[in-house]
């Protein structure tokens, strides 16, 4: 087990989960920022939270979103992205199995509100989410000195830059 845990690959393997995953949240957030009244609606569709919570996640939220892919993307306190894009997946797929378990016929909202037809709820979505989760973790697990901008700011600090 304990070689499993220092596998030599696992920084680079990390990182291109680190950025996948920012890529993931990138785009994830884009439609919503855009268009936050679609995203309200896709977010009050899923009955969980009191309607004057409803406008407000579906302004907040994209600004998270984007705030973890840059973290996951620049390389700035990586860790801590993988922490908030974890925490994330995890209410996305309470969110998901809640109104799967209320048999909700909806729309996921994920990254457009496009509509039942093309982005309905599943089983699929929430192991594609359940995914997504597993590689937040292994990028906090493994991604102890990334690449980006803190290994710039870590160098600089030590006199190498």
């Amino acid at each position: 087990m304990r070689a499993l845990a220092e596998w030599r690959w696992h920084p680079r393997l990390a990182l291109v989960a680190r950025l996948y995953l920012g890529y993931v949240f990138l785009a994830a957030c884009w439609h919503k920022l855009l268009h936050p009244a679609a995203f309200a609606l896709d977010v009050a569709t899923y009955g969980i939270l009191p309607l004057g919570l409803v406008n407000l996640t579906a302004l907040v939220l994209p600004w998270v979103e984007l705030a973890a892919a840059a973290m996951l993307i620049a390389g700035w306190r990586a860790r801590a992205g993988a922490v908030l894009a974890a925490a994330m997946m995890v209410v996305f797929i309470a969110a998901l199995a809640a109104a799967l378990a209320q048999g909700l016929d909806i729309a996921c909202g994920c990254f457009a509100s496009q509509g039942l037809e093309e982005d309905p709820i599943s089983g699929r979505t929430v192991l594609r989410d359940l995914g997504w989760l597993a590689t937040a973790l292994y990028v906090w697990l493994y991604d102890r000195r990334p690449l980006g901008v803190d290994a710039w700011l870590e160098r600089r600090r030590r006199g190498y830059a």
